[in-house]
């Protein structure tokens, strides 16, 4: 071949690692119109693929974001050392959310068959439950008011059931592998110590509501005061009281009452007060500062906040049988529904109906003394039932041969009928603390002692400022 060809045609690189050839194109001039048509269409492809990649490719403020991204990615420390806060925040649960509890209220009428089937399980769930846990038994007692809680499983079987007896004590039933267990749940309220102070206007019961007390406070202070103070014939106008009580909170409300801690009746002049202690038996008592205790072997009253529309009277005429019949007891009227109180600790004897007699109740006391409540509305007790000192027993009615809501009291003694508004001075009186323990009970009442004196005092200098104030011109 001639040397300007070679030339032309390929020129040659020296390298280190030997001499390779490299082709050039050769100067040769064309046109379009002289290339056939397919040539044509294939360049065509080409030029319109060519102009796809480049409109595809980022556009610079893209390419400067994602390098951006990749700084800030890049400064990251690694994960060993990432530094952990002294109070991490907790972590979302990942699992799936526990179930929820299903709430049937208890029903007027219902049992626990109808409430489990509301909650949608059947009889064979409340068998097991009843049967199995150690307190099951205790889920057949309902009333209503209470709750009942169901939990399911996944599945939809029972697998918890929650019993809220009261807000102070819940029992949860909870299923395991061996069957039904059971937890009880007791709350304690918390005690706030407060006070309160009337005068007597009308009665111990509209002074009560005046100062602020419920209608549970206002008995619980007749019935400590009941064995030295008559509150059907004693409270006169005037008349003042101040009593230190508990109220027992729940969650930052009032749950209800607590325990009166101190209390004084003031009535016609003469001041009574009463303090609670509990003695070295663990018994619980109200007692005057020289411990003497505030009860008595009877109450002068069964029944409270009434009038009495018939003494005692061997000679009267009788209202309906128009005979001249002893009348052996005394008569309270009150309103049909009034509470009527064992006027002392004893035992039922008789509790039934008669025509004459109506509702009644006897209650024996040791071997000397009996009590009887006629004409009662409702019996509350039943025969051969202890009974205590106040504790209910039934209550004001109009039953048998009555004219209108009453209770009729007997007291007899020794088989013998007694004026229940005299013979009460013959009574014997209840025990008294023992000398060697007096000086512990004046330690623990010292406080309520000095609280109770402020307390009188300063409502007498109200009650003059009062008087003062009206009396001015």
């Amino acid at each position: 071949m001639p040397a300007e060809k070679r030339q032309r045609g390929a020129t040659a690189i020296r390298s280190d690692e030997g001499t390779l050839p490299q082709f050039t194109l050769p100067q040769v001039g064309f046109s379009l119109d002289s290339l056939p048509r397919k040539h044509l269409l294939s360049a065509a492809v080409l030029l319109l693929c060519l102009c796809i990649v480049i409109f595809a490719m980022p556009s610079r403020d893209t390419s400067e974001s994602r390098q951006e991204v990749a700084k800030v990615t890049a400064q990251v420390p690694p994960a060993g050392n990432i530094p952990v806060p002294a109070n991490p925040e907790p972590l979302p649960a990942t699992g799936s959310p526990e179930p929820s509890w299903q709430r049937q209220t208890v029903r007027s009428g219902d049992n626990l068959s109808l409430i489990f089937k509301r909650a949608g399980f059947n009889d064979r769930d409340v068998h097991n439950v009843v049967s199995q846990a150690p307190d099951g038994k205790s889920l057949g007692r309902i009333f209503p008011g209470q709750t009942i809680g169901f939990r399911a499983d996944t599945a939809g079987e029972l697998e918890a059931v929650r019993h809220t007896k009261s807000p102070l004590e819940t029992i949860t039933y909870t299923r395991t592998a061996s069957g039904f267990d059971s937890e009880i749940s007791l709350r304690t309220p918390e005690p706030r110590e407060t006070w309160a102070a009337g005068e007597i206007t009308s009665s111990l019961f509209l002074a009560g509501q005046d100062a602020g007390l419920s209608h549970n406070m206002i008995m619980e202070l007749a019935n400590i005061f009941g064995g030295v103070i008559d509150f059907v014939q004693d409270p006169r106008k005037g008349d003042t009281f101040h009593v230190i009580f508990d109220e027992l909170y729940l969650d930052g409300e009032k749950f209800k009452d607590g325990q009166v801690i101190a209390a004084s009746f003031t009535n016609q002049g003469e001041t009574f007060s009463a303090y609670r202690y509990r003695d070295a038996n663990g018994d619980v008592s109200y007692y005057n500062e020289e411990g003497v205790s505030m009860r008595k072997a009877f109450l002068l009253a069964p029944v409270d906040f009434t009038r009495i529309s018939s003494n005692f009277n061997p000679n009267r005429l009788h209202p309906i049988y128009k005979t001249s019949r002893p009348h052996r007891g005394t008569d309270y009227a009150a309103p049909t529904g009034t509470p009527v109180f064992a006027s002392g600790d004893g035992r039922v004897v008789k509790a039934g109906y008669s025509r004459a007699n109506g509702n009644y109740v006897f209650i024996q006391h040791g071997e000397q003394y009996v009590t009887k409540y006629l004409h009662l509305h409702k019996r509350k007790v039943k025969q051969g039932q202890r009974v205590s000192q106040s504790q209910v027993i039934g209550t004001v009615g109009a039953t048998g041969a009555a004219t209108g809501p009453h209770l009729h009291y007997e007291f007899l003694m020794n088989g013998v009928h007694r004026n229940p508004r005299t013979i009460h001075k013959k009574l014997p009186k209840a025990k008294s603390l023992p000398q060697q323990e007096m000086a512990e009970f004046r330690q623990a009442i010292s406080k309520a002692s000095v609280q109770l004196a402020s307390l009188r005092s300063n409502n007498q200098l109200a009650l003059n400022d009062a008087a003062a104030s009206t009396n001015t011109p």
